[in-house]
């Protein structure tokens, strides 16, 4: 694995199987040997971000596109049960495990930076953590960052319960700037211009549902101005060629999008598109 040795890095935007997308930039990148130093990703993107510096191609499309129904870990049944959308036990117990082995000794001796964000349900704040020492843990920080309010449990890392890193940096080109990396490459999973809007309706749940914790409720009631901004910020430096941004320029799936042609007509899209501009990426890191 040859990491460039400029300083620039990745940042790799969430949306549940919209991540399909990216899984398809990445492992487009992989193919060409082009790791980045430093890797930043939310929800699916901390999953793309992990099997990118561990140089797995192909890792989290078979995870997203499961090739048999007992390996799906969206069973609409079994939510009624447990409470959850997603079967998070199989994503980060069996898929890692078993049904699609982590190379987490790879992942440890990388020298790519990953760092993964996470919202602190105390303090409603985000947080980015990472560990190369602890697979169990590291595993637990990636499921809690992708552990959306409503459809998924909280999970306590350190004694501290922790949810979906999108609810406070969807994005987190700022965290990657305030680190000093020059050259930011963002992989965003909606398509342009694309804006979030909450509802009061919304709003009523979150605070139903999560009354023990007013920080993380305030922090997902502000959730779509945090985003709006950061879209804000990235439409100005893309169009002064200060970052390089891919998105979908396709319809984009429903983030639980289930159907196998479907999500990989998405994933084939977001490996073109790479294709495509790979070039135009080489000129950007210079």
């Amino acid at each position: 694995m040859a990491i460039i040795e400029k300083k620039a890095g990745l940042v790799l935007e969430g949306g549940a199987t919209r991540g399909i997308f990216t899984s398809g930039v990445l492992d487009y990148l992989m193919e060409q040997e082009l790791y980045l130093p430093y890797v930043i990703g939310v929800s699916a993107g901390a999953c793309n971000g992990i099997d990118y510096v561990s140089g797995q191609i192909g890792r989290t499309r078979n995870c997203i596109i499961p090739p048999d129904k007992d390996s799906r870990y969206i069973d609409v049944r079994k939510a009624l049960k447990t409470g959850s959308l997603f079967d998070m036990d199989l994503i980060f117990d069996k898929y890692p495990k078993e049904i699609f082995p982590f190379d987490f000794e790879a992942y440890q001796n990388s020298k790519i930076r990953c760092e993964m964000a996470v919202t602190n349900c105390v303090t409603g704040k985000a947080e980015y953590l990472d560990d190369k020492e602890d697979e169990l843990r590291l595993l637990s920080i990636c499921r809690a960052s992708c552990s959306m309010p409503i459809a998924s449990s909280m999970v306590e890392i350190d004694g501290i319960p922790y949810m979906d890193g999108g609810l406070t940096d969807s994005v987190p080109v700022a965290r990657m700037l305030k680190q000093g990396y020059k050259k930011c490459v963002v992989v965003l999973t909606r398509n342009a211009g694309y804006r979030k809007r909450l509802s009061r309706q919304a709003a009523l749940i979150y605070q139903a549902a999560y009354k023990k914790y007013p920080e993380l409720v305030k922090a997902s009631c502000r959730r779509p101005l945090l985003y709006n901004r950061t879209m804000d910020l990235i439409d100005r430096l893309e169009e002064k060629g200060h970052i390089f941004v891919i998105r979908p320029e396709m319809p984009v799936v429903s983030r639980t999008e289930q159907r196998p042609e479907v999500l990989d007509a998405f994933y084939r899209h977001g490996y073109e598109s790479m294709k495509n501009r790979f070039e135009e990426l080489i000129n950007y890191l210079g």
